[in-house]
């Protein structure tokens, strides 16, 4: 049984900064990548971020590039999500997500390419 267990979240002040954490167990995590993903109220999930296993390949939504970073350390079996230059347009709960596929050599980005969810972690960015 795979867990996942997000932390890190919390109210800014926009132009502020947030560090997103995940922690996973249950599988071998260095196999899988990992994605960030958050939902907004009335809106659907979207893609924010991807880190392929290795830790080589990444991915950003356009509307987050230039400003999060996405890493991981497979030591601790743990994927990060820097958050800078916060803006109120980013307030949403954040979710992390592990592939449904092993080794994948691309980086997923589909919000159904992902699985095992966590119970995500609320942001607020105020004006």
């Amino acid at each position: 049984q795979v867990q996942l267990v997000e932390s890190g979240g919390g109210l800014v002040q926009a132009g502020g900064s947030l560090r997103l954490s995940c922690a996973a167990s249950g599988r071998t995590f260095s196999n899988y990548g990992m994605g960030w993903f958050r939902q907004a109220p009335g809106k659907v999930r979207e893609f924010v971020a991807a880190v392929s296993w290795s830790g080589r390949k990444t991915a950003y939504a356009d509307s987050v590039k230039g400003r999060f970073t996405i890493s991981r350390d497979n030591a601790k079996s743990t994927v990060y999500l820097q958050m800078n230059s916060l803006n109120p347009e980013d307030t949403a709960v954040y979710y992390c997500a592990e592939d449904r596929r092993s080794l994948r050599m691309a980086v997923a980005t589909g919000v159904n390419e992902y699985e095992n969810w966590g119970q995500g972690t609320q942001v607020t960015v105020s004006s």
